[in-house]
């Protein structure tokens, strides 16, 4: 526990007093967020407010995931083995990391040619696969090698799983390590793209973020202290998975370094996270899910991120089967822009919206757990 509090802590400050130098050092770059023209009006006034904040929350999670682990030396022998970093933290980082610089990409040239278009539909998602497919390889085909301190070997597990899982592995489907990986590549391509749809306004997918990464820092941290890998921990009801502390570490880390964020990301931001950040978060999110085994349970985590991504599904559906819009504006948050709505208003109740899922995503995972131990 004593990690977790550390790398959250430590992400928070890096992100609160780092985000102003990159305030200062995007603005001077005139590195603006360009507006879309069709865009609601109100809109307007946020013109070349710098954008790219994603790099300082994702560069707070990584330093923030190394002073976690200067933490854990400290940690008694039988737990020791998760000192050295990991495939799993490989994974993870690598997926927001990566994932982030498809999204940097895009600023860069939105940046670059001072208009909303950035890269093409077709780069952007040619980049989710591709950040997808090798972290899904790298998932599934590096077991774990940890050994207790007798030299046993007491955890084999991958990173990711060749099942679908909800709340635990679900035998009955068994996918298989390429249809996992394929898994692993859609999960990819909807958490990126629906965190991408939702910040749209000012400190809405960041506080969003912020609940969905906390809930994932609970679930591993309890999937820690009932993990069959441990030795001292021998009940039928443990969980099967790898490094969970480690995931707990980073799903943390994040948070603390959104919560950062999030101080000069309110209304009226000061910064925005832009692709950079949206897509570094989805990219996480989704490696979350992975790695605690709750693909199905994901829906229900980030149920602010489907139902927004979903207006943006049904506006296209309606608008090229019938010619008419179903929304004033998609996505959802534009919708109520324009039915007058403030924008402070919105987000607060969205987040609510978020909290909610959270909060029924995390009674179903001590539901299942109170059953087990019945």
């Amino acid at each position: 526990m004593r990690a977790v509090i550390v790398a959250i802590g430590v992400a928070f400050l890096v992100s609160l007093f780092c985000t102003p130098i990159a305030i200062k050092v995007f603005t001077r770059l005139k590195a603006g967020q360009p507006i879309r023209a069709e865009g609601p009006a109100m809109h307007q006034g946020k013109k070349g407010t710098p954008t790219m904040g994603g790099v300082v929350f994702i560069l707070a999670t990584v330093i923030a995931y190394v002073a976690g682990h200067l933490a854990l030396t400290t940690l008694p022998d039988a737990q020791i083995a998760q000192v050295e970093p990991t495939i799993t933290a490989l994974v993870l980082l690598g997926l927001m990391v990566f994932s982030g610089a498809v999204g940097f990409i895009d600023d860069f040239l939105k940046v670059r040619k001072r208009h909303s278009g950035g890269l093409n539909k077709r780069g952007k998602l040619a980049g989710q696969i591709l950040v997808g497919a090798i972290f899904g390889v790298v998932a599934l085909y590096f077991p774990s090698s940890m050994t207790d301190v007798r030299g046993n070997a007491t955890n084999t597990e991958t990173v990711g799983s060749t099942m679908l899982s909800f709340i635990r592995d679900i035998p009955a489907l068994e996918i298989g390590k390429i249809g996992a990986v394929i898994v692993i590549i859609l999960v990819v391509m909807a958490a990126t793209n629906g965190v991408n749809l939702t910040d749209g306004l000012d400190g809405l997918a960041t506080g969003a973020s912020v609940m969905v990464l906390a809930a994932y820092a609970l679930i591993a941290f309890w999937q820690y202290r009932h993990w069959c890998a441990d030795p001292n921990y021998t009940e039928a009801y443990c969980y099967t998975v790898r490094d969970p502390l480690e995931i707990a570490l980073i799903a943390g880390a994040a948070a603390g370094a959104c919560v950062g964020f999030l101080w000069w990301n309110t209304s009226p931001a000061r910064i925005f996270m832009g692709d950079t950040g949206a897509l570094g978060l989805g990219g996480l999110i989704a490696g979350m899910a992975m790695s605690t085994r709750t693909i199905l349970l994901l829906p229900i985590i980030g149920g602010l991120f489907v139902i927004i991504t979903m207006s943006v599904v049904i506006q296209i559906i309606s608008f090229r089967t019938t010619g008419k819009r179903v929304f004033r504006m998609s996505p959802l948050q534009h919708h109520f822009e324009l039915a007058g709505w403030s924008e402070v208003n919105i987000v607060v109740r969205f987040w609510i919206i978020a909290g909610i899922g959270v909060a029924i995503a995390l009674g179903l995972f001590y539901s299942e757990f109170l059953a087990a131990v019945s």
